[in-house]
């Protein structure tokens, strides 16, 4: 299998994308079935890694390729011809992937949060050896084994009942089971026993296997299942599909009840009771992995309780509640050839190593992302060593990976090798494509371009992302067209691309006559832009590109404002609000700098009272301000950048020549009928029995608006242990109040 040669997604156009696209995507179905049909792996699985992690990267770059994009959620081959089909009572999932120590603590961070855990709060695991082998459930009802089934494509898989009753470690009858039980672990063979069947094999002239793997998978798709009883297969339990009754109340324990049952479970299983221990844990692993006897390519986490597996649950294709903890990825040394600086849509000066070109996992790479200022230089704005920084120059030998991200990093820095004449890198202080100033804001990492609209890179990185996917999603109008149609003055913002047809659709200039254009083809995308100018109130507030304000931003503010012009207005009252929030900001910062240098508390709470009283905030303008920041979700950075960017006199010009070319859809109504569809929740104070962010998701799936203050508009305050100031304002406005327990009920069986 030829390599894809992707050097940086940056420098790709659309169509360039598309074409690595279809072929990683080829490469990969190929992968799949060489793997899971054929049993013979054509690449390495940090090359597959590499190559699945490239398709993501540039689904994510080019959100308009996801349509053709077939591989993204796909688990497994389908099922081999000359196998029988079995559907899986459920689905076999596969494991989101940690690459290093950090992302495992991020896995720990992340439960937490979703759990409503603090740092402190117990949070145990379970920690055992991933097995390279080949998935395999088994089915049992009233004790005996019904059928036996290959992971296939997650969803359905292969019928292999009869080679694995040849399998000592599966047995046929379990006594004191559950009258269902799916028994789901790894077939596998041993490092011994792999050669004693390549020995026969030669001996014999017959075909002799690449690796352990494949001579356990090959061994289980044998037609015939007197050549499956010939090998030495084995079987590792690990987990469960459906069952009558639960097994225990942890993973540990569940673990240990397969075992009582007669199932083989490993022995480096181990209850982890914080994330230090599962990093030891792997490192043991690690240093025993020449020594095990069988293959594993890392360490597999699993939250041990299974109230907890609930509560998280999964996502598309794998479960929120484990992950694996993968064994290193390639490194590799190479040249430091230059760094460069590009500006994306927000104006962030981005940089990026230009490498002497090296295969990396399988990719040839010469450029790696450099973070930002900081990681080059190694310290931080105010001159403090930062964690991760390299003080990296050019000409400097580096250590470049792929562990986890498709775009590479720099992982260390050969000082041995630093040539006399390297010399520290100086970050511009100016934009390079605008040449006004970049700067950086306090607890910002990142320095940005103050050019705004003037600066040419910043509107092509705008005009794309508005064109993107999640955006308006125009067919046929990609970025490579994008920064043809902004090169040649055609589109400088979003409301030009609906004059296309009508400046350029007939006379002097006609699209059909540009290079690469016809008249269908033309036709075709002047279809596309007037089918977009009925476009949902949440798309286009993300279409805008207004910093801080993603996908689930833009839903939030759509769904509390409910129409365009409300929001327009409701900001435009705010403003005055806004002003005196940042100068009170301001005030505080420099309040802490004169407590730090003159050895004094610094008495913050006056200090903003005193500012904000002095910008004497009509109560209409702190009233909007309020309902702003107290969406859920929204807060008072993300309130600054919607109210800084309609307050810009040619930004919210701009808008309003877009909106004047829409027909704006109001958010849809839930058509789910519960207790609370409709209504305005506010959830404050302690939440015992879930968390925040539980509380929410399943408050706006049943049709419920979730905000983060007490207005006039809601209907509903959850209130818990420490309430606080939002339930006196509750029940002054005479809001329904309830307990967490009373909100439960409200929704039960809804």
């Amino acid at each position: 299998m030829t390599q894809s040669g992707e050097t940086d997604l940056n420098s790709l156009t659309t169509d360039d994308a598309r074409r690595q696209l279809l072929e990683l995507q080829e490469q990969l179905r190929a992968a799949d079935l060489a793997y899971h049909q054929a049993d013979a792996p054509e690449i390495s699985d940090a090359e597959y890694d590499a190559k699945k992690r490239q398709y993501r990267a540039l689904v994510d770059q080019f959100p308009e390729l996801a349509e053709i994009a077939t591989q993204l959620d796909m688990v497994g081959a389908p099922v081999a011809s000359g196998f029988g089909k079995i559907t899986h009572a459920q689905r076999m999932m596969s494991l989101g992937n940690a690459f290093d120590d950090d992302d495992v603590r991020d896995f720990d961070k992340g439960l937490r949060k979703y759990l409503g855990l603090g740092g402190t709060d117990p949070l145990a695991y379970t920690a055992e050896p991933k097995i390279d082998g080949l998935s395999l459930s088994l089915r049992y009802e009233g004790g005996n084994l019904i059928y036996a089934a290959t992971r296939g494509d997650g969803a359905v898989g292969e019928n292999v009942t009869d080679n694995a009753r040849t399998i000592a470690d599966v047995p046929h009858r379990v006594e004191q089971a559950p009258d269902v039980l799916e028994v789901r672990g790894e077939v596998y063979m041993s490092h011994a026993d792999f050669a004693a069947l390549n020995e026969r094999h030669a001996a014999q002239g017959g075909k002799t296997f690449a690796n352990p793997r494949n001579a356990a998978a090959g061994s289980l798709r044998q037609l015939d299942a007197e050549i499956t009883r010939a090998r030495p297969l084995r079987f590792f339990a690990y987990s469960w599909g459906e069952l009558s009754t639960p097994l225990a109340e942890t993973q540990f324990a569940a673990l240990k009840r397969l075992q009582d049952l007669g199932f083989q479970t490993n022995p480096l299983t181990k209850h982890c009771k914080s994330t230090a221990e599962l990093i030891d844990h792997y490192r043991q692993i690690e240093a025993q992995r020449a020594t095990l006897g069988y293959d594993i390519d890392g360490v597999v986490y699993k939250v041990d309780a299974l109230a907890l597996q609930g509560r998280l649950g999964f996502r598309s294709t794998t479960p929120r509640w484990a992950i694996a903890h993968k064994f290193p990825a390639e490194l590799a040394w190479t040249h430091l050839d230059g760094i460069d600086i590009q500006l994306g849509r927000t104006g962030a000066l981005s940089p990026v190593a230009r490498l002497q070109p090296v295969t990396v996992g399988g990719v040839v790479v010469s450029n790696a992302t450099l973070h930002n200022e900081d990681y080059i230089l190694g310290r931080d704005s105010k001159g403090g060593e930062i964690r991760g920084g390299k003080d990296i120059r050019v000409g400097d030998w580096v250590q470049v990976y792929r562990a986890g991200d498709v775009i590479p990093k720099i992982a260390d820095v050969d000082l041995s090798k630093r040539p006399d004449d390297a010399v520290p890198f100086v970050y511009p202080t100016t934009c390079p494509e605008c040449g006004s100033d970049a700067v950086r804001e306090d607890g910002d990492a990142v320095r940005r371009c103050t050019g705004g609209m003037i600066c040419p890179a910043q509107a092509v990185e705008k005009l794309k992302h508005f064109v993107s996917r999640a955006a308006f999603d125009i067919d046929g109008l990609g970025a490579k067209q994008v920064e043809q149609f902004h090169a040649d003055k055609w589109i400088k913002e979003p409301s030009d691309i609906f004059d296309l047809k009508e400046n350029y659709g007939s006379g002097m200039q006609q699209l059909k006559n540009r290079e690469g254009w016809g008249g269908k083809s033309a036709d075709n995308l002047f279809a596309a832009i007037e089918d977009k100018r009925r476009i949902p109130l949440a798309k286009l507030i993300f279409a805008l590109g207004i910093r801080h304000v993603g996908e689930v931003g833009a839903r939030d503010l759509a769904v509390h404002y409910g129409d365009w012009q409300l929001m327009a207005d409701a900001l435009d009252r705010a403003q005055p609000a806004a002003m005196a929030h940042r100068a009170a900001d301001e005030a505080e910062d420099q309040e802490r700098q004169q407590a730090a240098t003159q050895g004094r508390r610094a008495r913050i709470s006056e200090t903003r009272a005193a500012v904000v009283a002095d910008h004497n905030v009509p109560d209409d303008a702190a009233a909007a301000w309020s309902d702003l920041i107290g969406i859920d979700g929204i807060g008072a950075v993300l309130g600054l950048s919607l109210c800084d960017a309609f307050a810009n006199t040619e930004e919210r010009a701009a808008f309003d020549r877009l909106i004047a070319q829409l027909s704006i859809l109001p958010p849809e109504t839930p058509t789910n009928d519960s207790p609370v569809t409709g209504l305005t929740v506010v959830f404050t104070g302690t939440l015992e029995k879930m968390s925040r962010a539980e509380a929410k998701a399943r408050a706006e799936s049943l049709g419920a608006k979730v905000a983060g203050s007490v207005s006039k508009k809601t209907d509903i305050l959850v209130a818990g242990p420490g309430a606080g100031s939002k339930e006196q304002k509750a029940r002054d406005l005479g809001v329904r109040i309830m307990d967490e327990d009373g909100w439960l009920k409200l929704i039960e069986g809804a």
